[in-house]
């Protein structure tokens, strides 16, 4: 399953692993959309290997639940706590920006 979560966290510069019902998992995916990147988001409740990418999920952050779990430019960034400060130090756009993410 490491497999699956490295070859998905790659297909885009901005992948976001949610659950459908999860409000932190829309705030941080409003967040990108507002920043003008287009994330590449993978539900995991409505994957029938979603239980699977979950443990592995949960295996690299290190905590439970696993989501959102953000990846840009195929790495982890971490969760919700995570985007946000690098949000507020003025980090996340120079990160987005990097990755191809952004162009502005």
């Amino acid at each position: 399953m490491a497999e699956r979560v490295a070859k998905l966290s790659t297909e885009k510069a901005v992948v976001i692993f949610t659950w459908s019902e999860c409000p932190m998992c829309h705030t941080v995916d409003r967040l990108f959309s507002d920043l003008g990147s287009c994330a590449a988001v993978h539900e995991l409740d409505k994957d029938p290997r979603g239980r699977e990418m979950e443990r592995e999920l949960v295996r690299r952050l290190g905590r439970s639940p696993p989501v959102p779990a953000v990846f840009i430019g195929g790495n982890l960034v971490g969760s919700t706590d995570r985007v946000m400060s690098l949000h507020l130090a003025g980090q996340l756009v120079p990160m987005l920006k990097g990755a191809g993410a952004i162009w502005l």
